[in-house]
């Protein structure tokens, strides 16, 4: 039977809901135990986050101040610690976080890693997609090793909170840390808004705002909406907006029950990163855009007129 071993995302303190949507795809793998490892200089609060989550058999913790920040070269020899401990798979979400730290612990333990799960085949079978999305491979890793893999989250509902927390537990690893990696800082954005990634609602405007200035309709829009902000990797070239907007494969891959995009043609890139949003709106003042091929509702015109008329029509 599989035992499986997510590692937490986390940050101030708070789950991400990527880990959610991990357990999500490590229950199609019918394992005799979902275990969650949670490093933090003070896991306390995170690991009752992930207890709650329906499906996960146990948290465990280490903490140590050296994991009050996820630097990759920090956590990869205490995952792969972890990991010998008897766990037949080891899962992380193929965000930044999952792609910049996995990779350094399948090396430690030796294995390839497969990234981008996004259907499980069997226990060490799985499809994933290639050709930015245009395909999708199916891929099979021996089932000898322990098998490494990130999670395309945007395939996978988050697991909802079950009933009873599950038993939290700290671990003791043999680890021995880097030294040659230090925390230096954190530059981000701070916003009211919905986190991009997780956020049930989206809108993402384009080069066609023809500035920064201009953007400010597509945050108008969204805080009717009650939505996160996006954008397209053409926005974001052209200095519009930061490139922590960015969706696309080259930027955040997301699952929004509503996407709307305005002023975005439709580049593969970006498709890649919408395709698995419950419904699409696209307004684009042309009518062979690439986004109506895959748009459920669609509205050609002028944008600079119908997302002011949309944002008055919703009070």
């Amino acid at each position: 039977m599989s035992k499986i071993l997510i590692i937490a995302e986390h940050q101030d303190g708070k789950l991400n809901g990527s880990t959610a949507r991990c357990v999500t795809c490590a229950r199609d793998l019918k394992a005799e135990s979902i275990d969650v490892l949670v490093l933090a200089a003070d896991p306390a609060g995170v690991a009752a986050e992930a207890a709650k989550i329906d499906g996960v058999s146990k948290v465990l913790t280490v903490a140590r101040a050296e994991n009050a920040h996820a630097l990759a070269a920090v956590h990869a020899p205490q995952i792969a610690a972890a990991a010998k401990n008897g766990y037949t798979h080891v899962l992380a979400p193929s965000t930044t976080f999952g792609k910049d730290v996995l990779p350094r612990a399948a090396a430690l333990l030796g294995v390839a890693q497969v990234s981008d799960i996004s259907a499980v085949e069997g226990t060490h079978t799985f499809k994933r997609p290639i050709y930015a999305g245009n395909a999708i491979v199916t891929v099979e890793a021996p089932a000898g090793s322990v098998l490494v893999g990130t999670v395309r989250t945007a395939s996978y509902a988050a697991a909802a909170n079950g009933a009873n927390a599950a038993p939290i537990e700290a671990l003791a690893l043999d680890a021995a840390l880097p030294t040659h990696t230090r925390f230096v800082g954190l530059a981000q954005g701070k916003s009211d808004r919905p986190d991009l990634q997780g956020a049930a609602r989206v809108v993402s405007g384009g080069r066609a705002l023809g500035s920064s200035d201009a953007f400010k309709i597509i945050y108008a829009l969204a805080d009717k909406m009650g939505a996160a902000v996006g954008a397209s990797r053409a926005a974001v070239d052209a200095g519009y907006v930061p490139s922590d907007l960015q969706v696309g494969q080259t930027g955040k891959i997301i699952a929004p029950d509503l996407y709307v995009a305005i002023g975005i043609s439709g580049a593969i890139q970006h498709l890649t990163g919408i395709k698995d949003a419950g419904t699409i709106v696209a307004i684009n003042k042309d009518a062979e855009a690439p986004i109506f091929e895959i748009a459920d509702y669609g509205l050609v015109g002028d944008l600079f007129k119908l997302v002011p008329e949309l944002e008055q029509a919703l009070g």
